[in-house]
């Protein structure tokens, strides 16, 4: 409040930010879907093509 930040955050936004920046810092999926708690790789998957989407992107520009 005293920062005046008028936005709605929630748990799983952050904790999408936290898989996100993981993998992009090089972090092994398999560790990632261990602390999120995945019991699917697959379900982790998703993260890397996030990342992988985003680093194609900043390479075009």
């Amino acid at each position: 409040m005293d920062a005046e930040i008028n936005k709605h955050f929630t748990f799983h936004g952050f904790r999408n930010t936290f898989a996100t920046l993981q993998i992009a810092a090089g972090t092994s999926i398999y560790m990632v879907s261990k602390l999120l708690g995945h019991k699917d790789i697959k379900t982790t998957e998703i993260y890397a093509k996030i990342v992988d989407s985003l680093k194609k992107k900043r390479l075009k520009e």
